[in-house]
């Protein structure tokens, strides 16, 4: 068999060392979701330890997810002006710290602090990742870069389990915690090396090679974004806080084999952010505009939210999981074409902003819907829940539909110059 020649190896050496930097933004996400999932999964234990009711462990989890609704816009628009190297270096260190002050808690007060602060940094996580990709990748590639950036997401939902149950065995939930707060700093000082190419040190203003429009809250443009993604994505959130409990109750599945299988529906999640990824990067590479490039795929996708909601009715716990996955499939579908739609429309220099506007939007979803989900799975109303959740992508696709013009001859309503 022939060898590659020198110049092949070369470019092949190059086109990889291309993907050195949307790589270090999969582990930091990754590093990011161990971080917050770690409190979930020793949540037995702790509120045993420390004497914390579930009511305080609730209000513990809001602490967070307020921090970290606000954290996503504030650090996509300091991402935007101070750059990568600076601003990603700085919320990693919040944020570890953060973690790592999760072993020092005892009380309410403790735990409620540091999980805001952990919130508030972990905001930087995916306009962090949205600005590495558009700032080292080119056009063609950028929603595969999307995928693999934000796919630590997933991949930190599969192995949280994994790597904290073994850690927390051997040093108590309080040296779990310290264990976050290391892999921190050992991506750190990966990043501080990472950091120094040319087009990660560069100024923000030079990331993108043509003019972008400034972003106001007037364009049904940006409205319709933010609608797309935190609607679209919202059955995530519903099958991470929610599908333990559907299958425990539906089907009267042990806590054990529920925790063995969790780890299955987030391949969905994963498995969707490169298929729909690959998917937008040949319509872009083909000529389509960023709303004509995904405005059949999200069609498709609104369509796809509706195998959720007949998950009540499954008939074996194997076709109610597989619904779940399918589920997660829909819905990473939502953020790559979503953010491949605003990165097209506004430019890649506003990228971090609209990333965290993007995280921002479905943080607040969230909060909003889960408390609502949770009264009807206190009544048993297993098919309303799982309904109004599988409705969510139509919902989503509708809503950017109506910002982009309903038609094609009737383009959207912008702001009045």
């Amino acid at each position: 068999m022939q060898e590659p020649a020198p110049q092949h190896r070369s470019e092949r050496a190059e086109g990889l060392r291309l993907w050195i930097p949307a790589l270090s933004m999969l582990a930091v996400s990754l590093i990011s979701y161990i971080d917050r999932n770690t409190l979930a999964l020793l949540a037995p234990t702790i509120l045993e330890e420390t004497g914390l009711t579930a009511t305080q462990y609730g209000w513990v989890i809001s602490a967070f997810s307020v921090a970290y609704t606000a954290g996503n816009p504030i650090w996509g628009r300091w991402l935007d002006r101070w750059g990568l190297r600076v601003g990603m270096t700085a919320a990693v260190s919040l944020w570890s710290l953060a973690s790592a002050a999760h072993a020092l808690a005892g009380s309410f007060a403790g735990f409620a602090v540091a999980r805001a602060c952990l919130g508030f940094g972990e905001g930087a996580t995916f306009p962090g990742a949205l600005r590495t990709v558009v700032q080292t990748l080119p056009l063609s590639r950028q929603a595969r870069g999307v995928a693999v950036a934000y796919s630590g997401g997933s991949l930190g939902a599969i192995f949280t389990p994994l790597i904290i149950t073994p850690v927390a065995l051997w040093f108590g939930w309080r040296g779990a915690f310290w264990f976050t707060g290391l892999i921190g700093a050992a991506w750190l000082a990966l990043w501080s090396g990472v950091s120094r190419r040319e087009a990660l040190r560069r100024p923000p203003r030079l990331a993108n090679p043509r003019p972008s429009e400034r972003l106001r809250w007037c364009d049904k443009r940006l409205w319709s974004f933010m609608a797309a993604y935190a609607f679209g994505a919202l059955p995530i959130a519903f099958v991470l806080y929610s599908g333990a409990l559907f299958l425990s109750r539906r089907f009267g599945a042990t806590q054990a084999l529920v925790g063995k299988l969790m780890w299955i529906p987030p391949l969905g999640w994963e498995a969707g952010y490169f298929f729909w990824g690959w998917l937008a990067d040949r319509r872009r590479a083909a000529g389509h505009g960023p709303a004509s490039a995904v405005r059949g795929l999200m069609s498709a996708l609104s369509l796809g939210g509706w195998v959720l909601a007949a998950a009540p009715w499954a008939g074996s716990f194997a076709t109610a999981m597989l619904s779940m996955v399918a589920a997660m499939f829909v819905a990473a579908g939502f953020i790559v074409l979503s953010l491949s739609y605003a990165t097209g429309m506004f430019g890649a220099s506003q990228a971090g902003l609209i990333a965290g506007l993007g995280a921002g939007a479905w943080s607040a979803m969230v909060a909003c819907a889960m408390p609502l989900f949770g009264r009807l799975i206190d009544r048993g109303r297993w098919d309303l829940a799982f309904l109004l959740a599988g409705c969510c992508p139509a919902a989503g696709f509708l809503l950017w539909r109506i910002g982009n013009g309903t038609s094609r001859g009737q383009p959207a309503i912008y702001c009045r110059t």
